[in-house]
């Protein structure tokens, strides 16, 4: 039986160009977008996407009973996740007044400060949206061939602050630097959209297709 790669929906986000994304790296496995536990179960490996908010991503997690699947399949199959995908497998978030998570990596997500004059003097928006260079700040197998203080997609008005600098693999810079990607074991994670971020995040999601943590 092929490899297939579990995409995991919960209703969030437009899934259509990340499960064309992964079937373009990894034309050896088979793509399964679901929000089947027990489907997502029997996949070798799992992506965990999403946009808008945490509270929102949580509550639909659990309405489906994805949630305690999602850290079950964490503790063994390789595990990627993807802007609020991200977010949430932290232990917590600041975001409408503070909201717990699936607490796969410690630490917490917050916004963005208030916009202030960047070294040119133009204020910082937020969200943070558009492209920024992430430099990766330790190897991993994630990264290879992808090159150092690449360009990514990002849009985002909250970030994660790891508590254990050891999970961080690369930062950005929007005002300060944050954390753009986090790894431990079989768990990374992209702050930015692999599938919007043209050759560098095709190899990305081409390395995780591969990836045997």
């Amino acid at each position: 039986m092929a490899a297939s790669i579990g995409v995991i929906d919960y209703g969030m986000g437009n899934l259509h160009s990340l499960g064309k994304a992964l079937e373009r790296v990894s034309s050896a496995s088979r793509v399964v977008i679901s929000y089947d536990p027990e489907e997502l179960m029997a996949c070798d490996r799992l992506v965990l996407p999403g946009v808008g908010g945490v509270r929102e991503c949580m509550n639909e997690l659990r309405r489906l009973e994805l949630n305690q699947m999602v850290v079950e399949a964490a503790r063994d199959k390789p595990m990627l996740g993807i802007c609020l995908g991200m977010q949430v497998m932290l232990e917590w978030s600041d975001e409408n007044g503070g909201v717990p998570a699936l607490g796969l990596f410690p630490g917490k997500v917050v916004r963005f400060p208030d916009p202030s004059p960047d070294a040119h003097g133009d204020r910082l928006k937020v969200p943070h949206m558009g492209w920024n260079r992430v430099v990766q700040t330790r190897a991993h197998l994630l990264w290879d061939g992808v090159p150092d203080d690449a360009w990514f997609y990002f849009v985002h008005s909250y970030h994660a602050a790891p508590a254990n600098p050891e999970h961080v693999l690369g930062t950005a810079d929007y005002g300060h630097a944050f954390a753009a990607a986090i790894a431990r074991d079989n768990i990374a994670a992209f702050q930015f959209h692999p599938e919007k971020s043209q050759n560098t995040g095709m190899t990305l999601l081409g390395n995780f297709a591969q990836w045997s943590p």
